[in-house]
């Protein structure tokens, strides 16, 4: 009897060939189809909330912006009438909004590595074709990309939206509530948070403790910059005026934009600083109305200004005018996207290390 001998295989054999890009790219959909269904869903409920609400906004501004003259009585009627009926809507609108970037980040950043880690499944998807590099960048860069290009087409209806607001002077454009939900930086601080998720996902390794530290990173960073943080872009502007360029929150439709007013006012006289306790004292001892016999026990401020400039006081402010509203949208843009390539790239980097 002879044997028969079977020919080895080619070495090249012995491993699968790489998956196309395009058939990862539909993995990933089919991975994370509904968590993008429940943020497409989410967006798509207040765009409309927004579109039709914007509708009776913008209409009912025409009717003020249409009144001449201006600052006859009947028409700062209708100026008042529409600030009072629309400022709730102004208010309630960017406090919904503030945590879509969040959502986004804990929801579809943090499970997208997390889950699969901590379910294991990452071992077979290694074996098949799909390299631990190519698996890692076809989940990050594709829905990466998505999450940014929503949030920027929805950025596009909130300024059209608040547009009235802006052009009535009932609300700054470098107001902290709204200034991140506008321009470059609402993509950007959606793109961060997704970054900021995937990231606690690859360390965590699971998929609740990713969420819950996603939402308390995200949380932390966005109240510094917009506390600390984002007044500092461009060195403030100090003034001795004490109508503060652009910074008048009134009812005249001719008042554009209004200024960012990162400071009390405070006092020198001689080019020396005036305590507080030193400025009760020069008021109490002044007009009994200065000392709080206006209505209510109120000092009247412009009475109070018009007093201490009389005896030789200055009364300084520190602001940010409204004209810098784009120059902070490209550099708190700027820096956020720097973040979020760096999350990615360490996101990569950990994938590459991890023992298989």
């Amino acid at each position: 009897m002879t044997a028969l001998t079977v020919p080895a295989r080619p070495a090249e054999d012995a491993s699968l060939p790489p998956v196309p890009w395009r058939g990862m790219a539909w993995v990933t959909w089919r991975q994370h189809r509904i968590a993008l269904g429940g943020a497409a869903a989410l967006l798509g409920a207040l765009a409309v909330y927004l579109w039709l609400t914007g509708l009776q906004v913008h209409h009912a501004y025409a009717v003020v912006a249409a009144c001449h003259p201006a600052s006859s009585n009947a028409c700062l009627d209708i100026s008042s009438n529409f600030n009072n009926s629309y400022k709730t809507t102004s208010n309630v609108v960017p406090a919904m909004l503030q945590v879509v970037p969040a959502l986004i980040g804990a929801f579809i950043g943090a499970p997208m590595l997390a889950r699969e880690l901590e379910t294991g499944t990452f071992r077979y998807a290694w074996t098949q074709g799909m390299g631990r590099w190519r698996w890692a960048l076809a989940k990050l860069v594709p829905l990466a990309i998505t999450v940014a290009a929503a949030a920027g087409a929805f950025s596009l209806l909130l300024s059209w939206f608040y547009q009235p607001f802006f052009a009535d002077g009932s609300q700054t454009q470098l107001a902290p509530t709204v200034f991140d939900l506008r321009g470059v930086a609402f993509a950007a601080w959606t793109l961060a948070a997704f970054a900021i998720g995937a990231l606690a996902g690859m360390l965590i390794r699971r998929v609740v403790p990713a969420i819950a530290a996603t939402l308390a990173v995200y949380t932390g960073l966005a109240i510094a910059a917009g506390l600390y943080l984002r007044e500092h872009y461009i060195t403030p502007l100090v003034t001795s005026n004490p109508n503060v360029p652009g910074s008048y929150l009134g009812t005249s439709p001719n008042v554009p934009n209004s200024a960012w007013i990162l400071s009390e006012q405070w006092l020198t006289r001689g080019g020396q600083p005036v305590s507080q306790s030193a400025v009760a004292q020069i008021l109490q001892q002044g007009d009994p109305q200065l000392g709080g016999g206006g209505k209510g026990g109120i000092p009247q401020s412009y009475l109070v200004t018009q007093y201490l400039t009389q005896h030789g006081y200055t009364l300084w402010t520190t602001y940010q005018p409204a004209s810098r509203f784009w120059p902070f949208q490209w550099i708190e843009g700027g820096w956020l996207l720097a973040l979020a390539a760096l999350l990615i790239a360490a996101s990569l980097w950990l994938v590459r290390r991890r023992p298989t």
